[in-house]
């Protein structure tokens, strides 16, 4: 699923997701994006939340990431094989890729959702 990139964490962005959220219990390395339409509105993940990635944090198995295809950043689960990485899309179509630590833009460390749509 796409991921719309919002901004680093400590910049202070105004979002509907944000209210009461505090931004500065993370640390530098971590940027916002926000969960575009294909998402829905059911499920763990729903269009309009906004995840807190941390692009200095390894990838463990199981982890939320974001990775940067055909110029845009898409959400996957990762799952580690070995010393390798498969990555497996949280929606769409259930193709997966592989994966190296490096091709990773960082791993989702929070989530914040707006309430009252």
């Amino acid at each position: 699923m796409r991921v719309n990139y919002l901004g680093p964490a400590c910049l202070g962005i105004d979002h509907p997701a944000l209210d009461g959220y505090d931004l500065s219990r993370f640390r530098p390395s971590c940027y916002l994006v926000e969960v575009s339409e294909d998402a829905g509105v059911g499920g763990p993940l729903m269009e309009g939340d906004l995840l807190v990635v941390d692009e200095q944090k390894p990838a463990q198995h199981a982890d939320l990431v974001v990775v940067e295809l055909d110029g845009e950043q898409r959400l996957f689960s990762s799952h580690r094989i070995g010393g390798r990485m498969r990555l497996m899309p949280t929606a769409g179509p259930c193709e997966s890729i592989w994966a190296r630590q490096s091709d990773l833009r960082g791993v989702v460390v929070s989530q914040a959702r707006r309430y009252g749509w």
